[in-house]
């Protein structure tokens, strides 16, 4: 019985013994190293293009000209125009208010009669100088007159002074025309108003402010442009008085909608606290009012204007992300390696780098991010 049980022990550590001298002297594996993984990587052909340079700002819409309507005279206001409200579009000499007259018409009566007695009165004196010349003549001739007659015998100063009273006359009679005119409060030019400050029963006095208005005949933008900007720039000066075009852009109502204007003029000094210098750009007909727009240019209106610059001649232009530290691109050789090279850049802005030197046309510049980029590192494209 112990024989039929140890018999199988035996086999199992015998079986056992085998199979741990097996493992132990097992054949080792061969490893071999995997090769660096070789990134793909997105290629732009270098091309030189004509490259006229623009210069990008920002402004806000203005009026050429704001005024503020007074009134001359006092009085009370008994009728405005139907354009005479807060957004209302009017042409030069539209009549907007009517100060009541009555009292300026009176005074031009009263100043009329007044012209009219003191030109009688030259007449009289006129002829009352003339009766006294003559008769000092006729007593010089009878001997009667040894000496010259005198200017109070001529009536001289008479005659001055009734002259002197209708000069007076005359423009006290002008100037009640004046008045009475002025009861008419007509647009200075073509514009509209901005707000409105008086309307029908109001009293006014002179000076009373009635409206501020606007001109619409165009527009204007105040660009700030650093002294980097202008260096790419032609601006008019005193003694070149060209314009330079300008697209101006704005987000309105959910669309991008256009405007063309130039730079007629800049302001001609430095602002002291941002260093920037206003160049001022005229947008022709800002509402529509003689020409078609698909969007009049409301003034206030914030816009984004794209200047046109120098021409630069034949440039590289890259996207500006494909730049590595500082001015260092990379290229991609027939070998589809990677090679550095320094270039010479002319200008950078947020989108785009142009370049003059370091590049040959049909370089093919890599333009996808690598993170440790190495001379020789092969790439696919």
């Amino acid at each position: 019985m112990l024989a039929k049980t140890l018999v199988p022990l035996t086999v199992l550590v015998i079986a056992i013994g085998v199979a741990f001298v097996l493992i132990q002297n097992r054949p080792q594996a061969m490893h071999q190293p995997k090769p660096p993984p070789v990134p793909f990587v997105e290629t732009i052909t270098a091309t030189k293009v004509h490259t006229i340079f623009t210069v990008n700002a920002q402004g806000e819409v203005s009026p050429r000209t704001e005024t503020t309507l007074v009134s001359e005279v006092s009085g009370r206001i008994i009728s405005v125009a139907d354009t005479f409200v807060s957004g209302g579009f009017f042409k030069q000499d539209d009549l907007l208010v009517r100060i009541d007259p009555r009292i300026y018409e009176t005074q031009l009566k009263r100043a009329r009669a007044a012209v009219a007695q003191a030109r009688t009165q030259v007449a009289t004196e006129n002829a009352l100088a003339g009766y006294a010349l003559e008769d000092w003549q006729r007593l010089r001739g009878l001997d009667a007159a040894d000496r010259p007659a005198s200017d109070l015998m001529l009536r001289k100063p008479q005659l001055a002074a009734v002259l002197a009273a209708l000069e007076s006359a005359e423009a006290d009679l002008e100037q009640a025309r004046g008045d009475l005119d002025r009861t008419f409060i007509r647009a200075p030019y073509d514009g509209l108003v901005r707000k409105k400050h008086a309307d029908v029963g109001q009293f006014v006095n002179p000076g009373g402010e009635l409206a501020t208005t606007y001109a619409t005949d165009y527009a204007e933008v105040r660009l700030p442009l650093t002294q980097h900007d202008l260096q790419f720039l032609d601006l008019p000066s005193p003694t070149n008085a060209k314009t330079v075009p300008v697209a101006l852009s704005a987000d309105i109502a959910g669309a991008t909608h256009h405007w063309q204007a130039e730079i007629t003029r800049t302001e001609g000094v430095f602002d002291t606290r941002t260093r920037v210098l206003y160049a001022v750009a005229q947008v022709q007909d800002p509402y529509g009012l003689t020409t078609e727009l698909s969007e009049p240019l409301r003034i206030g209106t914030f816009v984004s204007a794209e200047i046109q610059g120098r021409d630069a001649g034949l440039l590289f232009s890259i996207p500006r992300y494909a730049m590595r530290r500082g001015n260092q691109l990379w290229l991609v050789s027939d070998t589809n390696q990677l090679q550095p090279v320094a270039v010479s850049v002319v200008r950078s802005d947020t989108e785009s780098v142009y370049i003059d030197g370091g590049l040959s046309e049909g370089d093919r510049i890599c333009i996808t991010p690598i993170e440790t980029p190495m001379p020789g590192m092969p790439v696919r494209t």
